[in-house]
């Protein structure tokens, strides 16, 4: 396994632990990302991998139904995605992004890692889960995150970074940077 389906494949745990994980009830509560209920964070995740998947050639990308299982979702498009950029022809391709034209690999590594790994965190916020994340993917996302500045935020996204908690540790340091309030 190269060490970008390695790195996919922490996060991608973490997100199948904390999606396990959601109480029955709590699919409608709200989330850290304004306007999305915990059910709303969760499709984002699995839409976003579809579109991810779909620049790599994949099919065309298919919103989440409001009936459709989520775990079922999560897996298929988390096992695809883990399949294509375990690929070296797919990884390797070069793909065009909303930050430009790069591998596919690089997608996988920083943007879907990024997006995988804070929403895991808004699922876990919203429905009371454990919110500690992979300490090695926090320090990779949030490299990634600062050096991409204002281009991830967006409404539904990564809000304005907001000032960390002195003596903050690197994890909350992540959730400010997202725009999150720890």
């Amino acid at each position: 396994m190269t060490d970008i389906a390695a790195r996919y494949r922490t996060v991608a745990d973490g997100f199948t632990a904390t999606l396990a994980g959601v109480p029955a009830g709590r699919w409608d509560a709200p989330s850290p990302c304004p306007d999305w209920t915990a059910r709303e964070v969760a499709a984002h995740v699995v839409l976003t991998h579809r579109r991810v998947l779909a620049m790599a050639g994949g099919p065309e990308p298919v919103e989440v139904g409001a009936d459709d299982d989520l775990g079922v979702a999560w897996e298929e498009a988390s096992d695809a995605l883990l399949g294509a950029v375990s690929d070296p022809e797919v990884r390797d391709r070069v793909v065009t992004a909303r930050f430009g034209d790069m591998p596919f690999g690089d997608i996988v590594s920083r943007m879907v890692c990024a997006d995988t790994l804070i929403h895991t965190w808004d699922l876990a916020r919203a429905v009371g889960e454990d919110e500690r994340l992979d300490p090695e993917s926090v320090t990779h996302v949030a490299t990634f995150l600062a050096t991409a500045g204002d281009a991830v935020r967006s409404p539904g996204g990564f809000g304005p970074a907001l000032e960390p908690p002195a003596g903050a540790d690197e994890q909350t340091r992540l959730i400010c940077l997202a725009g999150r309030a720890p």
